[in-house]
């Protein structure tokens, strides 16, 4: 019986590791940054506000269309979503790591 649910558990192990991979792979693949608006003088103007080495970036866009604006919106959603799912993931992991270690919470 013992052996079944350690099976189990490596199993669940492999799938989340898998799931992991996944997501940081999905991350990589949005585009970096987010949009910042500044209004001067009553116009919109954008700015691409990115992290370069341990710097935050402005970096002028100018006046952008509507579709570059959900890109990057839609971006932002997704980027969040996946950081909650790896968090998720990431706890699930350690947990059936010590489950396997028998060290288990109690």
């Amino acid at each position: 019986m013992k052996g079944v649910i350690k099976g189990v558990l490596a199993e669940e192990l492999a799938n989340s590791s898998r799931m992991k991979k996944e997501y940081e792979k999905a991350l990589k693949k949005l585009p970096k940054g987010c949009l910042a608006v500044r209004k001067i003088r009553g116009h919109e103007y954008y700015y691409l506000v990115k992290r370069v080495d341990k710097k935050v970036k402005y970096i002028y866009k100018g006046k952008i269309p509507n579709e570059e604006r959900k890109k990057y919106e839609e971006a932002k959603m997704l980027r969040a979503k996946y950081r909650n799912l790896l968090s998720k993931v990431k706890k699930q992991i350690r947990f059936l790591r010590s489950s396997l270690r028998g060290k288990e919470a109690v």
